[in-house]
């Protein structure tokens, strides 16, 4: 069944017992995935901050550091646990099968980073780096200095700029069980022809979400 998972990520094991620990919740009871968390989140915040500091030469310090916590933050890593169904792969303990942790953010983040630990396990540090790099290709490309401001907070500027109403921020649904819900927000300004809609693993991440979008959409309007 595993076969699939490393398809995905696009590495395949040596030793299979690394990524069985890696998958496996403390609720299960035997060791668990916690040691190799806490490594993969050290090397996942080098690399990060590594590429950012050889892509973004002009950024400043504070610049990078806010984009570097983005990237790294539980909201892009579970997104990226729910891109590669590792949901599908992990060991939970009863509670938490019934519960719903297979889908809850916090759980699907940790289990992300320790299987970037596992692969700096299986393999070495220049590999696990490559595999990193590779899932955040798209994430890393293109990074403008909205990373000076959040999203909200630059789109709220440029609108009061131009003298409009704020921009309107709606929850349009949530997806899940309470402590593992998903969202979806709206954003829209009253005199403008433009709706946007983001998604995230909280209301606020959602929010951020649908202002990025919202910036791109004016952009994109000012280069027609």
């Amino acid at each position: 069944m595993v076969e699939k998972l490393e398809h995905d990520l696009g590495y395949k094991f040596k030793d299979q017992k690394i990524l069985d620990i890696a998958l496996r919740h403390r609720s299960v009871g035997k060791e668990s995935n916690e040691r190799m968390e806490f490594l993969g989140d050290s090397i996942l915040g080098f690399t990060i901050a590594a590429a950012l500091f050889q892509l973004y030469p002009k950024y400043s310090e504070g610049i990078l550091s806010r984009l570097r916590s983005n990237l790294v933050k539980k909201d892009t890593l579970a997104e990226l646990g729910v891109e590669f169904k590792l949901g599908d792969y992990l060991q939970l303990g009863v509670g938490e099968r019934k519960s719903g942790g297979f889908r809850r953010a916090s759980i699907l983040a940790d289990a992300m980073e320790a299987v970037i630990g596992a692969i700096f396990l299986d393999s070495d540090i220049t590999i696990c780096q490559k595999q990193i790099l590779r899932w955040y290709e798209k994430r890393l490309s293109g990074l403008t200095q909205v990373g000076q401001k959040d999203a909200k907070t630059e789109l709220q500027e440029l609108i009061q700029a131009k003298k409009l109403a704020l921009p309107l921020y709606e929850v349009v649904e949530m997806i899940g069980e309470a402590h593992n819900q998903q969202f979806f927000v709206s954003c829209q300004v009253a005199e403008l022809d433009i709706i946007t809609k983001g998604e995230g693993f909280s209301k606020q991440a959602a929010e951020q979400d649908a202002a990025q979008q919202f910036l791109q959409e004016l952009k994109n309007e000012t280069t027609k």
